[in-house]
């Protein structure tokens, strides 16, 4: 609303259709296809993977330009290796939180052994898990364990025992913020000094800030970056909903404006036109990042945010360039 609302005062004239998807794969391919049906030239969304997969499928077949602002599945703009051409996302896809976690564990922080603690039946934890692993040694560093868990497990005293005895510099913990606590705590209870570190399932305000005091998590964004763009930003979302923009509202903002960027390269609302210039981005700078652009596979290349837990909040540290 924010971006298209700043568009139009520039003189653009979009119009904005809405559906909602209802977090479902059925109930979002019925909204695409009632979107084609009304003749709309481009899509944004969904929110999650499991819908913009489905959508995608109908999106790509009706050659309809769509950008999902937060799906981070690879399959959202890949179908068994091949490329989906009208399929894009503004965020970074999973593998790249874990490869940059692991470089800056390494490069930054000077730590050179890790264990890594993984949910097994969940696929954002697997992928992150294996990249750290996979970023770490390549990088000189040595992974000491690396174990897994189900998802519903409350105790986790056997496998932080066994981690406890090789006393690693960093334990990645690659969940969201409500089993990461749990874990950090009896981490700590177990004697584990380690650093934690981990991924965007971090950010909340019902993480367990004292436990995870001096871990570091990458997100898709800081609203305390201090680049003119992102203040600007959160300054007028403040302005207009009267709170600090989340790394979800901030990457539907960007995804808004990659799109409205591309129609404007075109000069045109045809769909061929849109995506071949919205493929050609060069030097974009969004909140999310400066001088972006996407790869083959529509996927962005740009900077990580790197946040550290201090004093029972998140502080910024770097944007970091895998």
């Amino acid at each position: 609303d924010l971006a298209v609302a700043e568009a139009n005062a520039r003189g653009a004239k979009i119009t904005v259709v809405y559906q909602d998807d209802k977090n479902d794969p059925v109930e979002g391919v019925n909204a695409a296809n009632k979107l084609i049906a009304d003749g709309v030239k481009a899509i944004i969304g969904s929110v999650s993977s499991k819908v913009s997969i489905p959508v995608s499928e109908t999106t790509q077949a009706a050659k309809i330009v769509q950008i999902s602002p937060t799906s981070t599945n690879p399959k959202v703009t890949v179908d068994e290796g091949k490329r989906k051409e009208y399929i894009f996302r503004a965020c970074f896809i999973d593998p790249v939180q874990g490869t940059v976690a692991a470089k800056f564990a390494l490069n930054e922080l000077k730590l050179k052994t890790a264990a890594i603690l993984y949910d097994q039946a969940n696929d954002y934890s697997i992928g992150l898990a294996n990249n750290f692993k996979e970023a770490f040694t390549a990088g000189g560093g040595q992974v000491l364990a690396m174990e897994a868990y189900s998802t519903n497990d409350t105790d986790f005293s056997a496998v932080l025992t066994n981690i406890a005895k090789k006393n690693p510099d960093v334990l990645f913990l690659p969940d969201y913020y409500q089993k990461v606590s749990l874990i950090g705590k009896q981490a700590r209870e177990k004697g584990i000094k380690a650093v934690f570190m981990g991924g965007d399932g971090w950010d909340s305000a019902e993480l367990d800030y004292k436990t995870m005091e001096g871990g570091y998590f990458t997100n898709h964004y800081s609203a305390d970056d201090p680049r003119p763009a992102v203040k600007t930003f959160v300054e007028q979302y403040k302005a207009k909903y009267g709170t600090v923009p989340d790394a979800l509202a901030t990457l539907f903002y960007d995804a808004t404006n990659i799109m409205l960027n591309a129609i404007k390269t075109a000069n045109s609302d045809d769909p061929v036109k849109v995506k071949e210039a919205m493929q050609n981005t060069k030097g974009l700078n969004i909140v999310s990042g400066d001088n972006i652009s996407f790869d083959k596979y529509g996927n962005p290349v740009k900077p990580v945010a790197i946040l550290k837990i201090e004093g029972g909040k998140q502080k910024f540290v770097t944007m970091y360039r895998p």
